[in-house]
């Protein structure tokens, strides 16, 4: 049950960083947009390795990746621009 809902919470963010996106509300560069996908792709992955689901667990994986090194680009800038 807890499993579950942890799948669901991922769906949820993952799905509002879209429509926060699609709607211009956040761009696809803002922390709050790499957040949402990083936290609800954990989210997916801790559900799909339950489910056995490796194909699941694989794109989620890859997904929170992307959002980590993007986030991770975005630090990077951000310090060198402080430097400046």
């Amino acid at each position: 049950m807890i499993i579950s809902g942890i799948g669901w919470f991922g769906v949820v963010l993952c799905t509002l960083g879209y429509l926060l996106l699609s709607t211009k509300v956040i761009t696809s560069d803002s922390r709050i947009f790499q957040l949402l996908n990083i936290v609800g792709g954990s989210c997916l992955v801790t559900i799909a390795f339950e489910n056995s689901d490796w194909p699941n667990v694989m794109a989620n994986l890859l997904w929170v990746f992307i959002g980590v090194y993007a986030f991770g680009r975005q630090l990077r800038t951000q310090s060198a621009v402080r430097k400046d």
